[in-house]
């Protein structure tokens, strides 16, 4: 009886995630409670196995009785780098309580029962508090969401809700601003990360979005509060935040060939390695050396449009794969005719250059009539959320960049 009321104690201790300093990735000591004579913690380390981990502490035939008796509901094989793990080991040695952290969530618990060891698995939920959150835009949407007090993860999923309207590398302007109720998860009392995003505002300009997330039968989506879908054929911008440096141009001087040529593309410039996503559901026709283009992948879409990706550093595409909007297809290089890494766009409809920043990129199915209702209850609650905080007022700008006060709201 001793054992377990001392293994009662031992489980709390263990089941808590383990803070190592800074590079610490072996096990090491700690005090063991009566009738524990050492509890060994620690994290996995990379390229490693439960054996390599436990070998000072556990003998082979140890290690073999854990992962058999962890079998039947967790495979100790699939040890994660950085996941924590705690031993407890009795005064003759045996196993007395081992944990492993699987996730977040899930932590597998083998327990010395009289002769035997059983395991199971302890889960846990989030603390989920929704939150909505206000933000004008100064310079950029990462800054704006810094100073709202955030973490960038919040900018880049704002991004991807309003990707199909809004190229966040080109059309910001100061002043802008946006509104966003988001789910924020918790545990123990500490954020670990974001969740859904409920509802969301962007005002650009004259221009007001707003999105709202809806389950509908056909799959989760974002749609205007009138229930148009925001998704589009084509993304704004196969990339996330980074500056155009050539637009496009029946001609422009091309600094290695030291002559104007035309230009019928779009330059994003951006650090090599910068995943390259795909703007539309599409094929793959052509991947590999396209003369100036260096490496680059061509896809082509329904309607009879292609878009071409060049100076890739990385091709992550084939011949004849199919690919979803928004999938990796590569990597920004400086391949080609390329004086810095930077992405090189294009897009043609019948065989012709057109200019991608004027598409019209037909929506995708409306909200089926059955699904209205519901839909209409969501996008109220939604935008409730999003109101539930002011509106940053607008910074107005002159042309001669001096600024005046913006108008006092209405109440």
């Amino acid at each position: 009886m001793k054992l377990f009321r001392a293994l009662g104690a031992l489980a709390l201790v263990l089941l808590l995630p383990v803070q190592l300093p800074k590079g610490m990735s072996a096990v090491r000591a700690a005090p063991a409670p009566s009738d524990v004579a050492r509890v060994v913690r620690g994290t996995v380390s990379p390229r490693t196995t439960l054996a390599a981990l436990l070998d000072k502490s556990l003998p082979r035939a140890g290690v073999h009785a854990l992962v058999e008796a962890a079998r039947p509901v967790y495979n100790l094989a699939r040890i994660s780098t950085g996941r924590p793990f705690a031993l407890a080991l009795a005064p003759d040695g045996l196993v007395t309580f081992f944990t492993y952290g699987i996730d977040e969530l899930r932590t597998l618990r083998v327990r010395r029962v009289g002769e035997t060891l059983r395991a199971d698995i302890v889960e846990r939920s989030f603390d989920v508090k929704v939150e909505t959150i206000a933000g004008s835009i100064r310079s950029s949407l990462f800054g704006a969401v810094v100073a709202a007090g955030e973490d960038d993860q919040l900018a880049l999923d704002l991004a991807e809700v309003f990707a199909w309207d809004v190229d966040f590398n080109t059309e910001l302007q100061r002043g802008d601003s946006f509104r966003v109720a988001v789910e924020k998860l918790s545990l123990d009392g500490r954020f670990v990360r974001y969740g859904r995003i409920l509802g969301a505002e962007f005002q650009r300009g004259e221009r007001l979005l707003r999105a709202v997330r809806f389950e509908a039968s056909r799959g989760t989506g974002y749609y205007a509060p009138d229930g148009t879908p925001l998704r589009k054929q084509f993304l704004r911008s196969p990339l996330r935040f980074d500056r155009v440096s050539s637009g496009y141009s029946a001609s422009r001087f091309h600094p290695i060939l030291q002559r104007f040529t035309s230009h019928f593309g779009i330059d994003f410039a951006a650090a090599t390695g910068t995943p390259v996503n795909a703007a539309a559901d599409g094929v793959v026709v052509a991947a590999g050396v396209m003369d100036g283009f260096g490496n680059a992948v061509k896809l082509r879409h329904p309607n009879g449009i292609e878009t071409l990706y060049g100076h890739l550093s990385r091709i992550g595409a084939r011949v004849g794969q199919r690919v979803s909007q928004g999938a990796p297809i590569g990597a920004v290089g400086q391949t080609g005719l390329a004086t810095g890494p930077h992405l090189h766009y294009a897009m043609f409809r019948g065989g012709q250059y057109t200019n991608p920043m004027k598409i019209e990129s037909a929506p995708a199915e409306p909200i089926p009539d059955d699904e209205r209702p519901a839909f209409r209850a969501a996008s109220a609650s939604a935008i409730r959320m999003i109101e539930a905080v002011a509106a940053p007022l607008r910074a107005y700008v002159e042309p001669d960049n001096t600024r005046r006060p913006a108008p006092t709201r209405r109440q």
